[in-house]
This record gives structure tokens, C-alpha cells and sequence, in this order.
């Protein structure tokens, strides 16, 4: 069975809340490879901070995502794979500044379902890895089973064809979506593909099965 990257989603969220200095140290003491976290600028695009929606940040006192790219420069994090998942376009220029402020752009890898930002960061930083988030269609329209069986049927077209014009590389699917012919394709156009977000062992198991490069899971305890 093919080694698996263990990515903590929004550091160890069932460990911890989510998207917080203390969640991203729960993730990393119990031995993530890559940690998962969501970026999302302030309504005013005065800060970018680390959060999922505007309600989220709204619940809390706001982590920016300079702080949280500083703690993670710190050598506890070294060889920790960052995984920024970015909520809102707009911003690109700003966060690779931000990642090349705190020295840690080397460990990052971008994921995103807005293809324009995809689109943009492969211009201003070709090096940075990319990842292309989807569905990117409404959860109504993939409840009905038509639908979701023709979506199901043209991804692994779709990724491959991203994946090999350079615009990405890799795909991060929701799990529902992961497939052997998805796999296939992915792992043929030279990509990888990261699933989410799982939270049962066996299912980790399946995806591990399947030749995913890695699973993103609230709770990296799964992964022993």
C-alpha cells in the first residue's frame, strides 16, 4: 500500500478549534506531514486572516495569517508542509508576501476551487504548488444523481487536462468524489490528488487503497 500524507484539516480541529495556534499544535504533536488551514481576507481587504467564513471569524479573537505563517516558521514546524486553502480571490499578490515574509514559501502548496486565483499565482510565483479544490459545483446540483454521475464521469478528464497544461498540480476533491479512474488520471498527467475531509479510519484506509497522496482528516489520530 502506498505511503500516505497525513494532513491535519484547519490544524486538528477535533482536537482543538479549528483554525487556531492551539489546533496546529495538536496537529503537529501527533505527527501531520502537511497542515490544512483557510485563508480569508476581512470584508475590507484591511487583513487577511485565518479563518473559513466572516462568521467564524466574527466567534473569535482574528488569528492573521502572518501570525499563523510566523508560528509556523518555528522549528517545531520544520519540514511541515503548510496547505492554505484560499476562501476569496483578490489577494494573491499579498500572500505570497506574506509567505515569503516569514521564509516559508517553500513549504507551501495553494489550494482553491476560484480558478482565477489559481490562474494569478501561477504568474506571480510559478514555483509555489497549486491545487485545484472541487466540487466548484452547488451541493443542490450534486444531489441530483444525474448530475453528480456526469460529474463524476468528466473529472478525470478535467483534472488530467489542468494537470498536464501546468495551470495545476494536484487535485483536492472531496472524498465522495475519488474514484480508481480519478486516481488513474491524476496520477498519469504526473499530479497528485489529497482528499477531504475524512473522518473514519476505514475510509482513510479505502482512499490509501485507492493511491490518493494524501487524506486531509479533522483528527490525525485516524491516520496510527
Amino acid at each position: 500500500m502506498p505511503e500516505l500524507i497525513r494532513v491535519g484539516h484547519k490544524g486538528a480541529a477535533a482536537l482543538a478549534p479549528g483554525n487556531t495556534i492551539a489546533s496546529f499544535d495538536a496537529a503537529v504533536a501527533v505527527g501531520v506531514e502537511m497542515i490544512e488551514f483557510d485563508v480569508l481576507p476581512a470584508r475590507d481587504g484591511s487583513e487577511i486572516y485565518v479563518a473559513h467564513d466572516h462568521g467564524e471569524l466574527a466567534a473569535r479573537s482574528p488569528l492573521t495569517l502572518v501570525e499563523a505563517l510566523a508560528h509556523m516558521s518555528t522549528p517545531r514546524y520544520a519540514g511541515v508542509r503548510l496547505q492554505l486553502d484560499i476562501k476569496r480571490g483578490g489577494f494573491e499578490q499579498r500572500i505570497v508576501a506574506a509567505l515569503d515574509e516569514q521564509g516559508v514559501r517553500e513549504r507551501a502548496f495553494i489550494s482553491t476551487g476560484i480558478v482565477r486565483t489559481l490562474t494569478r499565482l501561477r504568474v506571480l510565483a510559478p514555483d509555489l504548488a497549486l491545487g485545484w479544490t472541487v466540487p466548484e459545483l452547488p451541493s443542490a446540483l450534486l444531489a441530483v444523481p444525474p448530475v453528480a454521475r456526469l460529474y463524476r464521469n468528466l473529472l478525470p478528464a478535467r483534472a488530467a487536462a489542468r494537470i498536464r497544461s501546468g495551470a495545476i498540480d494536484a487535485l483536492v476533491p472531496h472524498w465522495a468524489l475519488v474514484t480508481p479512474d480519478l486516481v488513474g488520471a491524476v496520477n498519469a498527467a504526473g499530479g497528485e490528488i489529497y482528499a477531504w475531509t475524512v473522518d473514519d479510519a476505514a475510509l482513510i484506509r479505502r482512499l490509501q487503497e485507492l493511491g490518493v497522496t494524501g487524506v486531509i482528516s479533522n483528527d490525525p489520530r485516524l491516520f496510527a
